[in-house]
């Protein structure tokens, strides 16, 4: 690429007072460098040349107050092209431009611009208006500044409301988030409200249960006066109750045994005449008389007489 200090010798020679001609020079790139080192140069023609872009580092040049851009191939401005705040006369005639920089709007001294024979913007375009005179030119900078002033305070506008819905964004985030922390404290205190309550229903129960084995002996013991007292014990009549049958039990057989005795002595023996074995032996005929006309007695005799 083609530099003014390789093509056209030192800057230093083109300076004439406060103004440098680089003019049809070929340049490609701008010598940003070399132009910042002559602060004294004012007034600055890069106009014919073939410059496609300005690099950032230009708009440090801010001791400029006449640039003339004209008949290259720019097709956009850097965005901080405001940084030139000294700058009164702009050229930008037969460019490529469409937009011009928000920066653009900080050019608070300029004074004189030219924006003809671009593919500008329809509404950039019929704000520029034409610059074919002097007064007209100065107008095209009035207006156009306007215009971006406006343009810097609608995208200012507009990155304000962005900020104001990131942060009603960022409050209703935080809202979420601090009603869904809430929510968990609020269940993990339930959870533990009801952990306690369990835990505490089986103590209770732990302890009634204890409290009932406590009783149980206790009750024994004071059932055992009560059947010394005159209340009956279940177990213990029953016990007398047995004793009492078995001793009856064995009078009564003795008594059989007795009778029978008795009756085997009269019937069998030489006592028969006598008058108690005559009485014993009249009763037991009677009986056995009486005993034949009953049904079942008479089967059982018959049966006891055959065997």
């Amino acid at each position: 690429m083609t530099k003014a200090g390789s093509k056209g010798g030192n800057l230093r020679d083109k300076l004439d007072g406060n103004e440098l001609d680089l003019s049809l020079s070929d340049l490609n790139e701008v010598p940003v460098k070399e132009l910042a080192a002559l602060p004294k140069a004012t007034i600055l023609d890069l106009s014919c040349n073939k410059l496609s872009t300005l690099p950032s580092d230009f708009c440090g040049l801010t001791h400029l107050v006449k640039l003339d851009l004209s008949k290259n191939k720019l097709q956009q401005l850097p965005a901080d092209f405001g940084r030139l705040v000294n700058l009164q006369h702009l050229d930008l005639l037969n460019n490529r431009l469409v937009t011009l920089p928000v920066s653009f709007a900080q050019l608070k001294n300029l004074k004189w611009l030219d924006l003809k024979d671009n593919p500008l913007d329809p509404v950039l375009a019929k704000v520029a208006g034409d610059c074919l005179d002097e007064k007209q030119c100065k107008q095209c900078a009035n207006k156009v500044l306007q215009h971006m002033k406006a343009v810097q305070a609608d995208q200012e506008r507009e990155r304000q409301r962005r900020l104001e819905v990131e942060r009603e964004a960022e409050k209703k985030r935080e809202a979420k988030q601090q009603a869904k922390e809430a929510k968990e404290r609020e269940l993990r205190k339930r959870e533990k409200a009801e952990e306690k309550e369990r835990r505490r229903k089986e103590y209770d129960a732990l302890k009634a249960s204890k409290r009932e084995q406590e009783k149980k002996p206790k009750k024994e013991t004071n059932q055992a006066p009560k059947s010394k007292s005159g209340s009956r014990p279940r177990k213990p009549p029953p016990r007398k109750h047995t004793r009492s049958w078995a001793v009856l039990k064995v009078l009564l057989l003795l008594l059989l045994l007795c009778v029978a005795g008795g009756l085997v002595a009269c019937r069998m023996t030489g006592l028969q005449q006598q008058p108690l074995c005559t009485s014993v032996n009249t009763l037991y005929d009677n009986a056995v008389q009486g005993l034949r006309h009953h049904e079942i007695l008479q089967w059982v005799l018959q049966t006891d007489s055959q065997q």
